[in-house]
C-alpha cells in the first residue's frame, strides 16, 4: 500500500504534469530571447545546482525538490529545480537572450541546447565510490552525462566538421559538479586530509570530460568552482561545534572554505594546462566561491538575514535533515528574497542570480565572460 506521501506525490504528478516541467519558451522572457546573442545554444553539465528537472524525470521515487513550495518564486509551481525560483544557469541563458535549457531527459531535441545536469551526480564514476564502500544519492556521473550528450550527437551534426561549426556557436557549462564528491567523502567522516587525495581524481575526471568536448568540437566553455561549503547550513549543522575558533566573522566554518578555496585553486591549475593544450577554445573558470563570498560576508547589504535556511525547521539555521523542505510539515518563510540558503543544501533565486550576475558581468570569471559577449545588448539585463 502506498504512503499518505507517495499518495500525495501522485496526484500532483497527474493535476500538474503539463506544468512541472517546461515544454516551451513561454517562461523565459520575450525581449531577451528575441535579443541578438553571441551563443545559440547552451549546453550544461552537473548536480543540482544546474538540473532544470532531470531528476524530477529519472528519480524512480519522489524527493523532496518535487514538491511545493520548490518553484513558488517565478515559475509558481514545481518546476524541477531544487531551488524556489531560478538557478544560475537560467539568469546565464536569460542574459543571453536565450530560452531556458530545458532537461535532456524531458526533450531530447538538441538544437537550442540541452542540460544533462542531474541532482546528485558526481564528476567520479559510481565505481569509485563503491569501491570504496560510500554510497552515493545518483548513478548520474559526469560520464554518464556525456553519454547522454554523445546520444544527441546525431541529431545535431553529421560530421566533426559539422559538429564544430554547431557547438562553436554554444556555450557549454561544465558543473559546477564536484560537490557531491566530496560531500560523500566528508559525510563518510573522513579527515580533511583524507578527502584532498580526492582532489586530483575529482579534477582529472572534469578535465577529462573537457577534453573530450573540445574534441567533438565545444569551442567555449564556462568551468565553475566549488561554493564556500564552510557557510553551507547542511555542513554547518553537521560540524556544528562550540569552538568558535573554527567559524569566521560571517559564521562559516573556516576549515570547509578553505578546503573550498584549495579545490578552486587545483582546478584553476589544471585548466590553464587545458588552456595550452586547447589554445583555439575558451575556457573560462568561473569563481563562484569568491562571487558568494560577499552574500555572507556583508548579508544586509544584499538585503540578506544571514545563514538560516528560508525552507526548513528545527536547530539554530532552521535544518533538520530528517524533515526536509517539501515535507507537508515544513513551510517555508514569508520572502525567500532576504535569505541566502533556500532548503539547508540549496541556494535561494535571490542569492543565485546575485551569483550569475558577478561572474557573467563582475570580476568573477577569468577570463572575463563578458569579454566574449560585448555585443550582446542581454548584458545590460542585470543593471535593471
Amino acid at each position: 500500500m502506498r504512503s499518505i506521501r507517495e499518495q500525495r506525490w501522485i496526484t500532483i504528478a497527474v493535476l500538474t504534469a503539463a506544468f512541472l516541467i517546461p515544454t516551451s519558451d513561454s517562461e523565459s522572457p520575450p525581449l531577451l530571447a528575441s535579443s541578438p546573442s553571441p551563443f545559440t545554444s547552451v549546453f550544461s553539465f552537473g548536480d543540482s545546482l544546474a538540473d532544470t528537472g532531470n531528476w524530477y524525470l529519472a528519480s524512480p521515487s519522489p524527493q523532496h525538490c518535487f514538491f511545493p513550495p520548490y518553484g513558488q518564486t517565478f515559475f509558481h509551481h514545481v518546476s524541477g529545480r531544487c531551488s524556489n525560483g531560478r538557478l544560475i544557469i537560467d539568469f546565464i541563458a536569460e542574459s543571453l537572450g536565450l530560452p531556458f535549457v530545458k532537461p535532456y531527459l524531458g526533450k531530447k531535441n538538441g538544437e537550442e541546447g540541452a542540460n544533462f545536469a542531474v541532482v546528485g551526480a558526481t564528476a567520479l564514476d559510481c565505481s569509485f565510490f563503491e569501491e570504496r564502500g560510500i554510497s552515493i544519492p545518483t548513478n548520474y556521473s559526469l560520464t554518464e552525462q556525456l553519454n547522454w550528450f554523445k546520444e544527441l550527437l546525431p541529431s545535431l551534426c553529421n560530421s566533426l566538421s559539422d559538429c564544430r561549426e554547431v557547438f562553436g556557436n554554444s556555450l557549454f557549462l561544465m558543473g559546477e559538479i564536484g560537490g557531491n564528491d566530496f560531500s560523500s567523502f566528508f559525510f563518510e567522516q573522513n579527515s580533511i586530509a583524507e578527502v584532498k587525495t580526492y582532489v586530483p581524481y575529482v579534477i582529472n575526471a572534469i578535465a577529462s570530460a573537457i577534453h573530450e568536448l573540445i574534441g567533438l568540437g565545444a569551442r567555449t566553455l564556462m568551468v565553475p568552482g566549488n561554493l564556500p561549503i564552510g557557510c553551507s547550513v547542511i555542513y554547518l549543522t553537521i560540524y556544528e561545534t562550540k569552538d568558535k575558533n573554527e567559524y569566521d566573522e560571517s559564521g562559516c566554518l573556516k576549515w570547509l572554505n578553505e578546503f573550498a578555496e584549495y579545490y578552486n585553486h587545483e582546478l584553476q591549475i589544471e585548466l590553464d594546462k587545458l588552456r595550452a593544450l586547447h589554445p583555439h577554445a575558451n575556457i573560462i573558470f568561473a569563481d563562484y566561491y569568491n562571487a558568494a563570498l560577499p552574500l555572507y560576508r556583508d548579508p544586509t547589504k544584499f538585503g540578506f538575514r544571514g545563514l538560516k535556511a528560508c525552507c526548513g525547521m528545527g536547530g539554530p539555521y532552521n535544518f533538520n535533515a530528517s524533515v526536509m523542505c517539501g515535507d507537508p510539515s515544513v513551510i517555508a518563510c514569508d520572502d525567500p528574497s532576504k535569505y541566502i540558503g533556500w532548503d539547508g543544501i540549496h541556494l535561494t533565486e535571490a542569492a543565485y542570480k546575485l551569483i550569475a550576475q558577478a561572474v557573467i558581468k563582475g570580476p568573477y570569471s577569468l577570463p572575463p565572460f563578458s569579454s566574449l559577449c560585448l555585443t550582446n545588448a542581454n548584458f545590460g539585463y542585470f543593471n535593471t
